[in-house]
This record gives C-alpha cells, sequence and structure tokens, in this order.
C-alpha cells in the first residue's frame, strides 16, 4: 500500500502465523525494510508489484534486528546487487544467543552476508540522508531507522501501537527496551513505522502511544 510519494507500508495481518510489517522507501533510496520469512516473500513481491514495484527495484535490505520473522528473508536477495545491513552488534549476537530463536522456529539460521555492517550513525542510502539509532532491549542490536525529512521513525520491535517488544528472548532487556523507548519519544515525528500491528500516523497520535507505554507498561518491565 502506497502511503506516501516514497513510504510503501505492508502489514502483516495473519493472526495465525508469525511475521513482521514490512516497509520499502522508493525514490532514489529503494530500501526495504525487514523482509520477513523468507516462505513469506514471494507473496510480499507480488504485493509489491501491485504498486509497480519490482524485485530488482531494491537497492537495501535493512534490517532492524536478527529475529526470524523480520531477517531471514534477506538470504533470498542476491549480495552481488543489493545492500544487505543489520547492526554490527546483531551480527555478532546471531553469531551466538540470537541464533536460538531460529531453532523454535523449526529452520536453521540463515548463512547471509551481510555486506553493509550499520553502526550508530547518519547514513546515506541513495541521496537521502537517515539516522541508524541503536536500541535494544528487544535484542542486543535492534535499530531504528529515523528519516528526519520525513520525521518518520521505522522502529522494528521496540515499540508498537499502544505496545512493546518482548524481553524474554535471549538477548532481551528490559531496563534498556525502556532506554531505547524514552530515547525514541524524543524524536520529532510524525509517523511511527513498527514491526508489528498499525503504523501510527501524527505527532499527537505518536506521543499520546508514548505516553501510554511509558505510563501503563514501564512499570511491569
Amino acid at each position: 500500500m502506497k502511503l506516501t510519494e516514497e513510504i510503501y507500508v505492508y502489514e502483516w495481518t495473519n493472526y495465525f502465523d508469525n511475521n513482521c510489517n514490512s516497509y520499502y522507501i522508493g525514490g532514489n533510496v529503494q530500501a526495504l525494510i525487514d523482509p520477513g520469512l523468507a516462505r513469506y516473500l514471494p507473496d510480499l513481491f507480488r504485493q509489491m508489484a501491485g504498486d509497480g514495484i519490482k524485485k530488482d527495484d531494491i537497492r537495501y535490505v535493512i534490517n532492524t534486528h536478527s529475529h526470524p520473522d523480520h531477517f531471514e528473508g534477506s538470504r533470498l536477495f542476491d549480495t552481488a546487487a543489493v545492500k544487505i545491513a543489520l547492526h554490527q552488534k546483531e551480527i555478532a549476537f546471531l553469531k551466538g544467543g540470537g541464533g536460538e530463536l531460529y531453532g523454535l522456529f523449526g529452520i536453521s539460521v540463515p548463512q547471509i552476508t551481510i555486506n553493509l555492517v550499520l553502526e550508530e550513525s547518519p547514513i546515506m542510502l541513495g541521496d537521502q540522508s537517515f539516522q541508524i539509532i541503536l536500541a535494544p532491549g528487544h535484542s542486543p542490536g535492534s535499530i531504528g531507522l529515523y528519516w528526519p525529512a520525513k520525521k518518520a521513525l521505522f522502529c522494528g520491535d521496540v515499540i508498537f501501537a499502544q505496545n512493546i517488544g518482548r524481553t524474554d528472548f535471549p538477548g532481551g532487556s528490559g531496563i534498556l527496551l525502556k532506554k531505547s523507548i524514552t530515547a525514541f519519544s524524543e524524536l520529532d515525528l510524525e509517523l511511527l513505522f513498527p514491526g508489528h500491528m498499525g503504523i501510527i500516523n501524527g505527532r499527537k497520535e505518536i506521543q499520546n502511544n508514548f505516553n501510554v507505554v511509558i505510563q501503563n507498561i514501564f512499570p511491569y518491565i
């Protein structure tokens, strides 16, 4: 679904199986954010084709973290043509405790060449400037991809609509997740794109969502 001139939203709405929301930034950026599980990637490509986006249009695959329902589909991309991105701390995590989750999904840890190692810093994707924000708590190397020009944050599984990412997986930490959410709440935002559930549109709605999470959920994590 085309949301704005450059941003396309592909929400996962099947309640009977787990996968993530995926997002595509067009224009000169051409970045897919969180491809999801490999078995659902063909369906994602069909949805994107309906919006006039071809697989060959993808130049970057930005992974917010390495959990299977976000990252595993990255193995189906040709790394000679596409930059596959993951934070350096998440790469190290995946080689250790992060691989344990794949067994719970009944799949093997994918062998993926990460040819764009992310750090907490500004990054140019195409002709646009983004900010990589390290946001541990759900996993050690989770990131938010912040687009200042559009006041948009792709936040992975750090925060959802009136909910938060789990902290009981390997590498999770409630203390760190609260710090990450608090840092996100201080950004100038008009669009919030979580890894699950619906998007949040509008400055007031986003701030209200942070307030609900901080007041009602923080005491329990």
